[in-house]
């Protein structure tokens, strides 16, 4: 009897200690239940976004702020990171700048017939103009190979030793005669000068804003930073702390203003014997003279491997491709023909920027014969776009982006915002896409502008990304444009430090590029606006991302 009483006693007390076990893996449970779910519910791109931005929270924010001090510091070390791409040379006198014609381009392991899908290399010793040898790089380089008979051609990739050597190098993509140019656009002299005049003001453009308020109309000046003892009005983006200024006119409240031009000023921060530097016969000067080589198909070689459709997320190379016969065809993946209708059915594709991606607009316009212009009732050349197929529920929309826009001709700012503004009240989704290009209208005005405006468009792609991350996002590169005009405030020089600053900054998003700029190398078009051949095959690589 006293046995089955102690079994009876122990039975109870481990039923008992299995009862508070269980109860306190409960507790633990539902106390952590939050975290738990948080863990198996967030998309991979969030934990990647992240790991990316080295976050020192555990769980990662629903709406991630980037503080003022950290965007300025962000800038800090994107602004160091370039100097020393840049370093200030000393400029004494014109002979001790680089010289084209007094500098060797030799080509490596030289023959009489290249095969295709050669690597050619070219070593380049650079001289100044009393035939020494150059100590330091840094010029402004570009290599082009290309045929004009078939309509083709490539860029070239510049390694620069930083010891007056660079190797240029050519993947030979065509068969047939190719002739190589290497051009000296600036000496790194010259660049050296552009990079500090660049950063030294802000008023080599000044704006001209006009106020209306009933039958009266005023203009004032207007400007990124404006130097006034008189009454300002500032257009602050208060979430960004990005600003615009104009002289406040007598008698009309800030809100007036209404529309803006602007006109380049006198003021130059390059000395007199700097701007020798960059005149016409200086800029762009040939160092390889009749160089034409031979590619031939060579049977014996091994046959091209089959490249798979471009798609979003592709990585890109240099070169990122060559042109045949007119025709774009990247070097990692191969463009499909799409049905421009069809791929874009269902289809909001939202285009910001400046008016190298409303020439998509156009394109897209001119190539859809149902898409019917919305008159949006406003007015001027930059005037925002719609464009809408009802039946195929096609919407296509262009809007420029905030200041500065740099032009003679007045456009209306009723409706200015910047992008990043527009990008934060999209909703976002799989058939929202978004097209940006920024670069030409911040040329004339310290890199810190560009910087800035890059970054806070950046938080606000991360933040659509977050809550909609099946929304593409597209960035497309700024082209090279004229070579000779008004090389201070616009020369390609200027351009090439964006363009790479915007890549290196948007590298950490889920975000695909089209890179303009190694397509217009490649197309030999020097012009702010491509042809019409260069912006279709903008629009194919885009097509194929979507479709």
């Amino acid at each position: 009897m006293w046995i089955l009483i102690m079994r009876s006693m122990a039975n109870r007390k481990s039923l008992l200690i299995q009862f508070i076990l269980a109860s306190w893996i409960i507790f633990t449970v539902f106390q952590n239940s939050t975290k738990i779910w948080t863990a198996l519910k967030l998309p991979i791109s969030l934990h990647h976004w992240n790991f990316i931005m080295k976050s020192s929270s555990p769980e990662l924010p629903l709406h991630p702020v980037v503080s003022s001090a950290e965007t300025e510091l962000r800038i800090k070390r994107i602004m160091e990171k370039l100097d020393q791409l840049i370093p200030p040379r000393p400029f004494t006198h014109m002979n001790t700048t680089t010289s084209a014609t007094h500098s060797t381009a030799t080509i490596l392991h030289s023959r009489d017939t290249y095969c295709r899908g050669d690597q050619l290399d070219i070593l380049l010793e650079v001289r100044d103009r009393l035939e020494r040898r150059k100590e330091y790089g840094g010029d402004f380089l570009r290599a082009r190979m290309s045929s004009p008979a078939l309509k083709a051609g490539a860029s070239g990739k510049v390694t620069d030793f930083n010891n007056g050597t660079y190797l240029v190098s050519f993947t030979l993509f065509w068969e047939g005669w190719v002739s190589l140019s290497l051009l000296l656009i600036h000496p790194s002299e010259g660049v050296s000068a552009l990079w500090r005049a660049r950063n030294q003001g802000y008023d080599r453009v000044i704006f001209t804003g006009q106020f209306a308020s009933g039958t009266s109309h005023v203009n004032t000046d207007c400007a990124l930073v404006l130097n006034s003892s008189a009454e300002l009005c500032e257009y602050l983006d208060a979430q960004d702390q990005e600003a615009f200024y104009c002289v406040r006119p007598q008698h009309m409240p800030c809100a007036a203003l209404t529309h803006m031009q602007s006109k380049n000023t006198d003021v130059s921060y390059l000395s007199r014997q700097e701007w020798s530097l960059f005149e016409r016969s200086n800029v762009g000067v040939e160092i390889m003279e009749n160089n034409a080589i031979n590619v031939s198909k060579c049977n014996n070689r091994k046959t091209v491997t089959v490249k798979k459709k471009c798609k979003f997320g592709v990585a890109s190379t240099i070169p990122g491709g060559h042109v045949w016969k007119e025709t774009w065809n990247p070097v990692s993946c191969s463009l499909a023909p799409v049905k421009m209708k069809e791929c874009l059915r269902g289809k909001f594709i939202y285009l910001m920027g400046d008016s190298t991606i409303r020439q998509w607009m156009e394109y897209f316009k001119n190539s859809i014969n149902t898409l019917k212009s919305v008159d949006l009732h406003e007015s001027g050349k930059l005037q925002h776009q719609l464009a809408v197929d009802l039946d195929e529920n096609i919407n296509i929309q262009w809007q420029k982006h905030g200041y500065p826009l740099v032009g003679s001709l007045s456009y209306s700012v009723k409706e200015i915002e910047y992008i990043a503004r527009v990008i934060d009240r999209t909703g976002g989704g799989k058939n929202i896409i978004i097209v940006i290009s920024l670069g030409q209208h911040f040329r004339p005005f310290p890199i810190d502008v560009f910087i800035r405006r890059t970054l806070n468009i950046h938080k606000a792609v991360q933040r659509l990304l977050l809550r909609s991350p099946d929304t593409m996002v597209i960035i497309k590169t700024e082209n090279i444009r004229e070579m000779h005009g008004d090389v201070e405030r616009f020369s390609d020089f200027h351009g090439y430090v964006q363009y790479l600053a915007i890549k290196d900054i948007f590298q950490d998003l889920n975000v695909g590029i089209i890179d303009a700029w190694d397509i217009t190398i490649a197309y030999g078009t020097n012009n702010v606006h491509p042809p019409q051949s260069v912006v279709r095959n903008q629009v194919s690589i885009l097509l194929n991302y979507i479709c």
